[in-house]
């Protein structure tokens, strides 16, 4: 596994992490705001509009309501990563994190428009009687890129598993463990075979679940945050002007001793806005190809909401709850992932800002950093290390009151291998104080208001329903994708993978599933984003033709 995560984490650095992909998916966005005339903000109101059902038509063609096409979306992208992908971003780049997800937010609405109205103008009618649409159709039948749809489709079926399925998964039997104890075997085996029973119904079914759950878990989760934002009032506009000034200065010390740069924190807040809104990726329009209407641009209209609901307001609201709480800087009791820990020779502290400075060089491979990883042996005894001459990281922070267990309460006594800064002992539980991040940080967050220790419980709730929506509602896209490559007969199969993956990501490592998406979100990107700037003249037309006809028809 830890050479997996190396590999995915390698490549994770190549793409999604490289400097240059914050910079397409913004300037893609940039590029359609001007060329479009700021439509996130012309159209706002219409917008709105539209998926209250004012220009509805039941005999127009299609599946589904534009209300419930939207919730279906939502229930895409309001999942983990409004409640975990936002306590990541912080964590790894402080509170600048958050701006950046707000910008790419503002531009992936514009984004987001297009890919949804030229996927929803090149949707096809399947065998079954259903509608099937996205980049793959756009790329085949308006580009005559058969190629480009095929890799399109290809990526999406993956990303189904690294963005809608397996981090899902995992990030809800992390916050039901967290919150109740149960195991996350039996966590993920339970609704896995609910998820078996939803997916199995088709478009219809699962728009209707969504059109249910996705209002429902909004407002609960809300109901949760204002709680804790409003028990820390005081912090919310300190915590509003970090946002602000740490985006331009880079000043922010993000996890402990860690320090966020701007570039780190513009290119986590960029990756992890995309892993929210979902804004260019191309999965949304599968889902919006399903409406109801003879107006591709009038689904594109209603899409636009998405990163704003999404992004700028339940994201912002996480954030928020993160920030004023002042958890996210506070080390916390929890069990060390393998791979967010690390030995270094020699004994530091991040109390002291010389032990600080070398060990960010260390963390970020800094060019003449002198930390080097631990090899060697460590006499435990009762469960404490009784030898010193190194230092436990976890999480980017130095870690605390650590014991070394076997099995779940036994102390661990005897000889510790360490080689490369990894312990060898495979079946070694390592716990202690640290930072923390991901659903955990989020969870503690909600514990800091009004319901005190009850507000974990509305993190497990809402986690639930959102990322079991999302994982629902990813079903969908990778099947439609599936139609397309190999047909209708390859849907099942392709299902009972996916509830199996769902199932096994629920006892899988954290960070490791965190890594894998990243990587999947890229791989599915960059097509569509090559594919709607060489539609963006047909783009332009088709929103200027529909512009025309409503205002005509309002006269």
């Amino acid at each position: 596994m830890e050479g997996l995560f190396n590999f995915l984490t390698s490549l994770d650095g190549m793409l999604g992490g490289a400097d240059w992909f914050p910079f397409v998916l913004l300037g893609v966005g940039l590029f359609f705001t001007i060329y479009l005339k700021f439509p996130q903000i012309r159209f706002f109101k219409h917008a709105w509009k539209v998926v209250t059902g004012k220009y509805d038509h039941n005999d127009d063609p299609g599946d589904t309501t534009h209300f419930r096409a939207l919730t279906t979306a939502l229930s895409g992208t309001v999942g983990t990563g409004n409640i975990s992908g936002v306590a990541f971003a912080i964590f790894l780049g402080g509170p600048a994190a958050l701006f950046w997800m707000w910008a790419t937010a503002f531009l992936g609405m514009t984004t987001k428009f297009v890919e949804v109205t030229l996927s929803h103008k090149y949707r096809v009618k399947t065998e079954d009687g259903t509608m099937a649409g996205g980049p793959m159709y756009f790329m085949d039948r308006g580009l005559n890129m058969k190629w480009l749809a095929v890799a399109f489709a290809i990526a999406t079926v993956i990303s189904s598993f690294g963005t809608g399925n397996l981090p899902q998964s995992n990030g809800i039997a992390t916050s039901i463990e967290t919150t109740f104890g149960f195991e996350p075997w039996i966590v993920g085996s339970v609704l896995g075979i609910l998820l078996a029973l939803v997916i199995l119904g088709g478009i219809q079914r699962i728009a209707a679940f969504t059109a249910r759950v996705v209002p429902f878990m909004a407002v609960v989760y809300l109901i949760g945050a204002l709680a804790v934002i409003f028990a820390n009032i005081e912090n919310v506009a300190p915590s509003f002007a970090a946002v602000i000034s740490d985006a331009f200065t880079g000043s922010a010390a993000a996890g402990g001793f860690l320090g966020a740069s701007l570039a780190y924190a513009f290119n986590r807040g960029v990756n992890r806005g995309l892993f929210s809104n979902e804004a260019g990726q191309g999965s949304a329009p599968i889902a919006h190809a399903a409406a109801k209407t003879k107006e591709p641009a009038s689904e594109g209209m209603v899409s636009l909401l998405e990163p704003f609901i999404d992004t700028i307001i339940i994201c912002t609201i996480t954030g928020l709850v993160i920030l004023s709480s002042g958890v996210w800087k506070e080390k916390h009791e929890n069990v060390f992932d393998r791979s967010d820990m690390v030995f270094v020779a020699g004994e530091y502290t991040d109390t002291e800002e010389a032990d600080k400075s070398q060990l960010y060089g260390f963390l970020n491979s800094v060019d003449g950093n002198e930390v080097e990883s631990y090899t060697g042996a460590i006499t435990v005894v009762n469960g404490s290390a009784v030898t010193g001459g190194f230092t436990l990281i976890n999480a980017r922070s130095v870690a605390e009151d650590v014991q070394y267990l076997v099995g779940s309460e036994d102390p661990f006594s005897g000889t510790l291998q360490i080689e490369n800064g990894k312990p060898l002992k495979e079946n070694l539980i390592i716990q202690g104080k640290s930072l923390v991040h991901s659903a955990s940080l989020t969870t503690i967050a909600f514990t800091r208001g009004w319901f005190g220790d009850f507000g974990q419980y509305i993190v497990s709730i809402g986690l639930l329903l959102f990322a079991f929506s999302t994982a629902i509602a990813w079903s969908y896209y990778g099947d439609r994708a599936m139609t397309y490559l190999l047909g209708p007969r390859s849907i099942m199969p392709y299902r009972v993978i996916y509830v199996a993956g769902f199932v096994w990501a629920s006892f899988s490592d954290t960070t490791l599933v965190w890594a894998l998406s990243a990587v999947a979100i890229v791989v599915m990107t960059l097509p569509n984003l090559f594919g709607i700037v060489l539609l963006s003249k047909e783009m332009k037309a088709t929103v200027n033709e529909y512009w025309q006809r409503v205002k005509e028809n309002e006269k």
